[in-house]
């Protein structure tokens, strides 16, 4: 008998989360509440091209930026972890499409990856089992109040996150949807 993915929709992510001001995140490869573009999946129609990312009107007081892509919707207690990069410096308010390369090449200088629950370092797009529900995929950027979270490329993607909600003081969000 296979196994059944039937459960609840899980809860958005950043709700739940210490309330903080928002400001703008836009992209030219995702639009917000629409479906993926398969060159930003994992799956055999995909490239893992992570999506181009512009954000604006953040707090004035902002000593830099993390930004990450989180999946609540994958079959496990703990979502799944797409993408987190650190060390964004203030003055940096986008990154070009597929600067998730693993290798970091398309990042800022003293920017990183971290590894995500698929083990690399670096933007794995979204691949939701086949038959699945729709699954959500949240791009947040994180205004900081530090330039420096005192993280590592080793740290995880959930610690980074707990790390960011005593340092977040405005999120921005934007939401893209998959599903095979």
């Amino acid at each position: 008998m296979p196994t059944s993915l039937t459960r609840p929709v899980a809860h958005e992510p950043y709700p739940l989360l210490p309330p903080v001001p928002t400001f703008a995140v836009t992209s030219t490869d995702w639009v917000h509440g629409a479906p993926i573009p398969d060159v930003h999946t994992n799956t055999d129609a995909g490239r893992n091209v992570s999506p181009q990312l512009t954000w604006s009107g953040f707090p004035e007081q902002t000593a830099g930026f993390a930004v990450n892509v989180f999946d609540p919707d994958a079959p496990g207690v703990a979502g799944w972890w797409h993408w987190t990069v650190l060390g964004l410096p203030p003055d940096v308010t986008s990154l070009d499409r597929d600067a998730g390369r693993p290798d970091g090449s398309g990042l800022p200088t003293g920017a990183f990856h971290l590894r995500g629950d698929d083990g690399v370092a670096g933007y794995v797009g979204a691949a939701p089992p086949p038959g699945d529900q729709v699954h959500r995929y949240y791009v947040a950027v994180h205004a900081l109040d530090t330039d420096d979270l005192g993280l590592t490329p080793d740290t995880t993607p959930g610690a980074a996150s707990c790390a960011l909600v005593f340092h977040t003081v405005a999120r921005a969000v934007l939401m893209g949807t998959y599903q095979r």
